[in-house]
């Protein structure tokens, strides 16, 4: 848990202290605010992991918070709330919380919810995003970087070195590169994939040496475990 912000967002002082000093027990960083306004200050300029949120605050309620949330971050917001009805339950899953906590409620149990919600959101995030040395890929977006700058792949050389990363260290022949990347239905001959390796080579050096040609054969994407 250690290195995870949380937003807590609580109005009631004496509830926010004592929770977020048992979430700091926990080696969570927690960043507090006591009213939606500032609730979106705080989320805006800091990196957030988890929000915990209550539903009944000045300025901006919970559900408003929740939605502004959801425009721009799929992080994982907990709703604490003391209203047990089933419609307010649903209507929060509705506008993307992810879970629902009803006043009171155990520290322990919130605790072990929020280490359960960061382990849910960090398998998404390996997933989503691909790292391999200083080349990053995030497939969510379809956005590569490498040295922290941006590359313009065209759509099918992107879709190309997802190929080469999803069978990395495999021989491929250039009909199943032709396959697995154009579709069985592609009427062009296998010249295309040499063109398009040529070019993802140039627009990804000096990893562009990953890519190893085959003799004869095709391509392997050449990555030390």
């Amino acid at each position: 848990m250690i290195g995870a912000n949380i937003l807590l967002v609580e109005d009631e002082e004496k509830l926010r202290k004592l929770v977020s000093t048992y979430l700091k027990k926990e080696g969570i960083n927690v960043f507090e605010a006591a009213d939606g306004e500032a609730a979106l200050a705080v989320f805006s300029e800091n990196q957030i992991h988890i929000v915990i949120l209550d539903i009944m605050l000045p300025k901006y309620d919970g559900w408003t918070i929740c939605k502004r949330i959801r425009e721009v971050s799929n992080i994982p917001i907990l709703i604490l709330t003391a209203r047990n009805d089933e419609s307010d339950k649903l209507f929060g899953f509705d506008l993307g919380a992810d879970d629902y906590m009803t006043k009171p409620f155990s520290l322990k149990e919130l605790v072990a919810r929020v280490k359960a919600l960061l382990k849910r959101s960090r398998q998404q995030v390996s997933d989503e995003v691909i790292a391999i040395e200083n080349l990053v890929i995030d497939k969510k977006s379809h956005k590569v970087q490498l040295n922290e700058q941006p590359l313009a792949l065209s759509p099918k050389e992107y879709d190309l070195l997802l190929f080469f990363i999803h069978n990395k260290n495999q021989a491929l022949s250039r009909e199943v590169i032709l396959d697995g990347v154009w579709g069985y239905d592609y009427y062009g001959d296998l010249r295309t994939v040499d063109t398009h390796v040529k070019r993802l080579r140039q627009k990804i050096q000096p990893m562009g040496e990953y890519i190893a040609t085959v003799r004869g054969f095709g391509y392997r994407f050449e990555v030390t475990p």
